[in-house]
C-alpha cells in the first residue's frame, strides 16, 4: 500500500515535534525521526504539544540519514528555504512511497543531502522578511498539499460519528465549539 511519510532530520525542539505528532495522527502519516534529537521523545513538551497522540502515531527513530535511506524506498521530497521551486509545483500524486523531508530548525537539511537530489527541492514562497516559517506550519502546509493533490485519501471530509458527528450543526440549539 502506498503510503505518506513525514521525516524530520535532527529535529531540535520537541514542541514542534509534538505539534508533528498531531498532525500525522490527524493525516494518517507515518513519522521518521532521524537523529541526533535535540529532547527526549517522553518529555512533557512533546506529550503536551501532541496532545497525547504519541501512541496513535506510526513513528520510527534512526541513528542517521544512511540508516533511513536504506530502509525506505519511495520518493523523496525536500523542503527547504533555498529550494528553487514552490511546494505546489511538487507531484504528490504518484504510484510510490511519498516522503516530505524537513531538516532541523538551526539549520535545515544538509547541504550534501540537497545536492544528491536539487530536482526534488522546494520552498513555501514568502517574503523577505523572514528566512523560514516555523517547522510545524511548514509541515502542515506541505502535508496538505500533498493530500490535497491525492484527494485526501481514507480522511473525513465531515466530523466523524466517533467525535460529535456529521450532522452537529444541525442538532439543537447550544454552543458551538
Amino acid at each position: 500500500m502506498i503510503m505518506n511519510h513525514i521525516v524530520l532530520f535532527e529535529p531540535e525542539i520537541p514542541q514542534n515535534t509534538g505539534n508533528i505528532i498531531r498532525t500525522c495522527a490527524a493525516t494518517n502519516m507515518k513519522l521518521h525521526l532521524i537523529e541526533p534529537l535535540g529532547f527526549h521523545l517522553n518529555t512533557k513538551f512533546v506529550k503536551r504539544s501532541s496532545v497525547n497522540h504519541l501512541d496513535e502515531v506510526d513513528m520510527k527513530v534512526y541513528v542517521d540519514w544512511e540508516a533511513f535511506v536504506s530502509e525506505n524506498p519511495g520518493r523523496y521530497y525536500y523542503f527547504t528555504r533555498y529550494g528553487q521551486k514552490p511546494h505546489s509545483e511538487a507531484n504528490f500524486n504518484i504510484q510510490e512511497d511519498v516522503y516530505l523531508i524537513f531538516g532541523k530548525e538551526s539549520t535545515g537539511i544538509p547541504k550534501k543531502i540537497l545536492q544528491s537530489d536539487l530536482d526534488q527541492c522546494f520552498r513555501l514562497p514568502m517574503t523577505d522578511k523572514v528566512r523560514s516559517l516555523n517547522l510545524s506550519n511548514t509541515v502542515a502546509v506541505v502535508a496538505y498539499e500533498a493530500l490535497r493533490q491525492q484527494g485526501y485519501p481514507n480522511l473525513y471530509h465531515h466530523e466523524p460519528d466517533t467525535l460529535k458527528g456529521r450532522d452537529y450543526l444541525l442538532k439543537g440549539e447550544g454552543n458551538v465549539e
